[in-house]
Parts: structure tokens; C-alpha cells; sequence
């Protein structure tokens, strides 16, 4: 059994705790900071938790506090993260990790050296669907990753800070792209290099000095690329959606917006639909479960189970540092207008990894493009000659 305390009583720490109590049927959370007297009494009376708790520090220092997890905007993370390195406090972090590589570098170090376990708290990284679709890509199923693109809009988030660049270190980019990034190193092989990025980012609708819209890609050592789409600004609720292509096949994901559950309302009822649901008439798309869809009951499942193995989870510190650095690269390039290279002092993957070839033997004489059925039923082989490049059909 392990006793939690959770930083932050707002949308994430209640997505959180919601996931936590009852899940694993073991754990509790006993408990909780927010910064608020009212907030914190609220959380406490909403999930029965007997500690709530107005001084972070104390919070994490409180005798039932065995693993602390991160709910917290992105400018209090790395605050958080070293009061509980003071402490030697295993501790559980929300995404992003960092407002950029070098907040998250800090992090991923100071747990590592004073031998505090540290879980990285991407959600999106174990949806059902997803964990599932890992498994077949590493199970050889689409042969050969070429690209893996992740996409997540909606129409903006929920608290006021996410707003201010300062405080949340960026718009849609870090906020989303975060996600969609790991989505697609994950797919394509976390321990492949990241190599370039080039990105568009503007601000499209939103009177922020973020960027609300932005769209990049990413290139790995081995020549496979991740793309991620992300917004601020789209209407009708929360998009999440992945695509991968690999040689021998591809995989489609839709893990929110359009699941199969649909229901047209005239809007006499009340009540929450779905998180970022923009109206409670027409057409509706409910999730049946959430926090499940969303993963986080995974998520947590993992990190416990991990903690408690002596293990390191699925999603560490040093995956929010990569993920950090990719996105600077990002914000760089929406700059420059340039492909430009991502910067990780610390690498543990791959080096000198190529691109492999595109040349397949059909015979000695030709190369194999491709081998098509015809609409009456005639196979057609499309091949180059090795020797003059002649393309030839058979």
C-alpha cells in the first residue's frame, strides 16, 4: 500500500485522484496542498482525505506522505520536484515536466543523484488503445516506423496561468505537444535519436502572446519522422488522435473525440459530457470512462508498481528532458522559420544510427517498387532495372 500526497487540488489533481481511489484497491490518499484554504477543505471533503494542507514543504514532509505526485502549473514543477529531492521523497510529476530541457535536465538530475524515484506523468502514453498499438509495432506487426503523427486540440485550456507565457513556458506547443511528441518517440523507438525540427506556430485567434496553433516535425537518426499537430483554437470539444505508417502496415487511433458513443440532446438536461464539451445541445460525443480512456489508471499503475519493484516506470524524468529539448527545438524553429537541432547534452539512446535502404531485390536485374491487383484481375509488378534506372512494368 502506498500513502499519497497530492500537490494541487485543481482539474489534474481531481482527474488524479478520481483515477487513484479504488484503482489499484490498495493505495490512499491521505494527502493534499493546494495553495487555498478553500480549495484544499474541498478536496479533502470531496475524496476523504484527512490531511489537507496549505504549506507545500509541510505537505510533502507530512508522516503519511510516502510518494508525493505533482499537480501543479508548469512554474511550480521544479520547486516542487527539489523540495522533495531535500526530503528523499519518490515523487510523481505531471506533464510537462519543464517549461524548457534545462528546467527538466535539473529535475531528472537531482532525483538521479540523490537516488529519489522519479515517475513522468504522461497520461496519453498509456491509453488503452495505445499501450495495445505499442505492442503491435514492437511485435514487428507494421514492419519498419516511418512516420507517427499525434494530434490534440481543443479549444483551449482551463486555468488562468496556462495563459501566461511565463508561467506556463509556452502555448499550445509545450502544452499539447508534449503529448503528441512522446506519442511518437514511443512509437518510433524512445532510444532513437531526435535529430531536427522544423515547425509553424502562430497566434491565430487568441489575444495571448503564446502561440495558440502550431504544427512541427521531427527527425529521428534512423530516418523516421513524428509530426504533431496542436491547437488551442478548435472548436467542438477535445481531438485526440494518432496515425502511424510503417512498411508493412498502419495503425489509426481516435482516443476522445469519436469513440462510438454518440447522443443527440436537445439541451433539457445538464450535466458534464466530456472534458473541453463546448455545448450541452446537438450532437454529443460522451467518453464512457475518462480517466480510463485518458489512461491515467495505467499511468498510475505502472508508476506504483515500478516504485515498489525498484524499477524504472514506462515514463521517467529523463523522457520529460527529451521531450523538453524537442520542444525547444520547436519554438526555435517557429522562429527561424529553419529546421533546427535539437540540443540534448545528455543522450542514452542510439548513436550513428543511418537511414536504411530503400533498395529491395526483386532478381538479379531489378529492383522491386511495387505489386498491384487490377480492377480485372491482373497482378501488376512495377520494378527499376538496376542497371539503367529504366522503371519497367510486368
Amino acid at each position: 500500500m502506498v500513502n499519497i500526497c497530492i500537490l494541487g487540488g485543481g482539474f489534474i489533481g481531481r482527474f488524479y485522484a478520481d483515477s487513484l481511489i479504488g484503482r489499484r484497491g490498495k493505495d490512499l490518499v491521505k494527502v493534499v496542498y493546494a495553495r487555498k484554504e478553500e480549495t484544499a477543505q474541498r478536496f479533502a471533503k470531496d475524496y476523504n482525505v484527512p490531511y489537507p494542507i496549505t504549506d507545500m514543504e509541510a505537505a510533502i514532509t507530512h508522516t503519511e506522505t510516502d510518494i508525493v505526485v505533482i499537480a501543479l502549473p508548469n512554474y511550480v514543477h521544479e520547486e516542487a520536484v527539489m523540495l522533495c529531492v531535500k526530503h528523499k521523497k519518490p515523487v510523481l510529476c505531471t506533464k510537462p515536466l519543464g517549461r524548457n530541457a534545462e528546467e527538466a535536465l535539473r529535475m531528472t538530475l537531482a532525483c538521479e543523484d540523490a537516488g529519489v524515484f522519479g515517475g513522468y506523468l504522461e497520461d496519453l502514453c498509456y491509453t488503452p488503445k495505445f499501450l495495445k498499438s505499442v505492442k503491435r509495432v514492437e511485435a514487428g506487426a507494421i514492419g519498419r516506423v516511418l512516420w507517427a503523427k499525434s494530434r490534440e486540440t481543443h479549444p483551449g485550456p482551463h486555468s488562468d496561468w496556462f495563459w501566461d507565457i511565463e508561467k506556463a513556458g509556452g502555448g499550445a506547443i509545450l502544452d499539447l505537444g508534449c503529448h503528441c511528441v512522446e506519442i511518437s518517440r514511443n512509437f518510433i523507438g524512445k532510444d532513437i535519436l531526435p535529430v531536427e525540427v522544423m515547425c509553424w506556430a502562430d497566434t491565430q485567434v487568441k489575444p495571448i502572446d503564446a502561440e495558440d496553433h502550431a504544427i512541427g516535425l521531427v527527425k529521428y537518426e534512423n530516418g523516421a519522422i513524428g509530426q504533431f499537430e496542436v491547437s488551442w483554437t478548435f472548436r467542438g470539444g477535445m481531438d485526440l488522435r494518432d496515425e502511424v505508417m510503417g512498411t508493412e502496415g498502419t495503425i489509426w487511433i481516435n482516443s476522445f473525440l469519436r469513440t462510438g458513443f454518440e447522443m443527440f440532446t436537445t439541451g433539457v438536461g445538464d450535466g458534464y459530457v466530456a472534458e473541453k464539451a463546448e455545448s450541452a445541445s446537438g450532437w454529443q460525443f460522451p467518453v464512457g470512462d475518462e480517466a480510463h480512456e485518458l489512461g491515467y489508471p495505467n499511468m498510475f499503475n505502472d508508476m506504483f508498481d515500478a516504485f515498489e519493484k525498484g524499477v524504472q516506470p514506462q515514463e521517467t524524468f529523463y523522457d520529460g528532458y527529451v521531450v523538453n529539448a524537442i520542444i525547444d527545438a520547436a519554438y526555435k524553429s517557429a522562429k527561424t522559420k529553419l529546421w533546427e537541432p535539437v540540443q540534448l547534452p545528455i543522450w542514452r539512446g542510439q548513436r550513428g544510427l543511418s537511414k536504411p535502404s530503400v533498395y529491395q531485390e526483386h532478381d538479379a536485374f531489378h529492383w522491386f517498387i511495387k505489386e498491384e491487383i487490377l480492377p480485372n484481375g491482373d497482378k501488376k509488378l512495377i520494378l527499376k532495372n538496376k542497371e539503367t534506372g529504366e522503371i519497367v512494368v510486368r
